[in-house]
């Protein structure tokens, strides 16, 4: 199973960018996918999980968004109105018979 994530950059504050995270080896319609960030310094944290029902993390609630092409294996996270407490490495991750995580894409939003 592999997950590789991408859409990462520099944008600024009030910014947008859209990562995306392209699956292979497993059935990826049969599972949810799950973002996770981790800021310089600081713990890793789930940002949004996309399953059978879509949930987010209180800080993005209302700017980001996850959605899922399963033709394209491939998970979205929109993200919008970009503050600087969003920069981090972003992951994407599925929990199957055991746990897989992808390479990470750095998002950095400048002020």
């Amino acid at each position: 199973v592999q997950l590789q994530a991408s859409g990462g950059g520099l944008v600024q504050a009030g910014g947008s960018l859209r990562l995306s995270c392209a699956v292979s080896g497993i059935t990826f319609r049969l599972y949810g996918v799950n973002w996770y960030r981790q800021a310089p310094g600081k713990e890793r944290e789930w940002v949004a999980s996309s399953g059978g029902t879509i949930h987010y993390a209180d800080s993005v609630k209302g700017r980001f968004a996850v959605s899922r092409d399963n033709a394209k294996s491939t998970v979205y996270l929109q993200m919008n109105s970009l503050n600087e407490e969003d920069t981090a490495v972003y992951y994407c991750n599925i929990r199957a018979t055991k746990e897989y995580w992808g390479q990470g894409t750095l998002v950095t939003v400048s002020s």
